[in-house]
């Protein structure tokens, strides 16, 4: 039987707009997430897809509470922490860790690489600063395929796909159960997105990794995801295991995504709309 390593009920986050001086009063709200239910289980990728302002990089922070939720429970293995406070995340921090979009923005372009992936280290104290943390981070560099002799360099030195992979080994430092990637691979050119998916699915094969997949490229999820939950408007409108959602989708907005991936031979792309709307049709 699967391990639920976490799982996510009614989850909940709004914005209020208020307007007014010198009192504002709250005129609207704005529904990032509106009650959504996930499971996530260990050791499988989950795939996260949506258009852009679907709530997909909002859903990302709130599970592993990079923000408050408005409402709702988040289970991590059992135990409800959507209520913790910083002090109590702080030792789950070495449990769940995220890889963000732009692999440059996440990097503090005056520190060197070395020092950046050891502030894991540093901060969970592990180790008592950069230089007694040299060692690991050399071998957290040259395990996702970067020269640990380059560990003095600054960001603006590595291409992006070399940042994108910093960006992966300082996750990986604390050997969490839980990688949160946000669409890491879409700021990066198509041949190099392959080179760091590939690199993803390694590292879980070989450290038994949970990974939380966003992408708006279904072409890309169906390669990374075991099973696949589709967002539109803050809400969950599909949960389905990978290869059921792309042959058999059953919601209309799933269908439209699907059919806006792009097909280079256009026999296959006609068999595919026909099959779909043969799936459609029966259901």
């Amino acid at each position: 039987m699967s391990e639920m390593l976490m799982t996510v009920r009614g989850l909940v986050k709004h914005y209020p707009i208020k307007k007014g001086f010198p009192i504002p009063r709250v005129v609207s709200t704005v529904r990032a997430v509106d009650g959504i239910d996930l499971d996530i289980i260990a050791g499988q990728t989950l795939g996260l897809v949506g258009e852009s302002g679907s709530g997909k990089s909002t859903t990302a922070r709130l599970i592993t509470k990079l923000i408050e939720p408005t409402a709702g429970e988040i289970f991590w293995q059992g135990e409800d922490i959507a209520g913790y406070s910083r002090a109590q995340m702080k030792p789950l921090r070495r449990e769940m860790q995220m890889i963000f979009q732009d692999p440059y923005s996440s990097l503090n372009p005056r520190k060197t690489v070395g020092a950046a992936i050891a502030d894991p280290f540093i901060i969970h104290g592990i180790e008592a600063n950069a230089r007694s943390a040299k060692h690991r981070v050399q071998e957290l560099m040259d395990q996702v395929g970067l020269n640990p002799e380059h560990y003095n360099r600054l960001p603006h030195q590595f291409s992006g796909g070399q940042r994108q992979r910093i960006g992966i080994a300082r996750a990986l430092a604390l050997k969490p159960k839980l990688i949160v990637a946000d669409e890491p691979v879409s700021a990066l050119d198509v041949s190099i997105q392959a080179q760091v998916l590939n690199l993803l699915r390694e590292l879980q094969r070989d450290l038994g990794l949970t990974i939380v997949f966003i992408a708006h490229d279904l072409s890309v999820v169906r390669y990374m995801c075991d099973s696949v939950a589709v967002m539109h408007h803050g809400k969950i409108v599909e949960h389905a295991d990978g290869d059921e959602l792309y042959s058999a989708p059953q919601h209309e907005y799933t269908q439209t995504l699907l059919s806006a991936v792009p097909v280079a031979d256009p026999v296959i792309a006609k068999e595919r709309r026909a099959a779909r709307q043969s799936a459609a049709s029966s259901s």
